[in-house]
């Protein structure tokens, strides 16, 4: 069952076999990608972990699929060099078979701010501010989730320091991008982060009288 502070629900169209990815006390975890596309049409790939417990059914690339779970983070140790592992930790699994939407991405995280948000302008003079927040979970574990705010949000966001409880919902968002490695080449990676709709400052003693 999904913790209150960290909520997924997405239905959306498996893109890779499940495979196996690691072993924890003796339950085996497997790994897929799942595609959910935006209003745009433009798709977002998820990683998703499960166990086997769940996997009682043959699931195959292209089954549509309902999700709920958890967003989680790894700290996961490649060619030398930590990076951000982030995927959808399931808790449930089945077919969708339903017609009026088979593309859903929603997510609600409830935690603390673990870095300064930092606000900037696009080209275009679009609002955005990055932030990073830390969501408790179960054995006192915490993944830390990057965010992305837009227009209003973003400003809102440059109010809070490390170390305030918010509350944000939106949905789980992949991009690719260019990285000029240190021989000089250019190698196209993927990023991935929490597009917020909203967001909601729960501390409400420790407000600027101003706000």
């Amino acid at each position: 069952m999904n913790m209150g502070n960290n909520q997924v629900t997405v239905i959306g169209k498996i893109k890779s076999k499940p495979v196996f990815h690691h072993e924890i006390y003796g339950e085996k975890v497997y790994e897929f990608k799942v595609e959910v596309k935006r209003i745009s049409g433009v798709a977002d790939e998820i990683n998703v972990r499960i166990s086997e417990r769940l996997l009682d059914k043959e699931y195959d690339v292209g089954d549509i699929v309902k999700m709920e779970g958890q967003y989680r983070s790894y700290n996961s140790l490649s060619n030398g060099k930590y990076h951000l592992d982030l995927h959808i930790f399931a808790d449930s699994i089945f077919r969708y078979d339903g017609v009026e939407q088979q593309d859903f991405n929603s997510i609600s995280l409830t935690g603390f701010i673990c870095k300064n948000p930092i606000y900037r302008k696009t080209p275009l003079g679009r609002e955005i501010s990055d932030l990073i927040i830390a969501v408790n979970r179960e054995y006192n574990k915490s993944d830390y989730i990057p965010i992305i705010l837009w227009g209003r949000n973003a400003l809102y966001a440059q109010k809070l320091n490390v170390g305030d409880k918010v509350k944000i919902c939106g949905r789980i968002q992949s991009r690719e991008y260019q990285k000029t490695t240190e021989n000089g080449e250019e190698i196209t990676k993927t990023a991935y982060e929490i597009s917020g709709n909203t967001i909601e400052f729960l501390d409400k003693n420790n407000l600027d009288t101003e706000e």
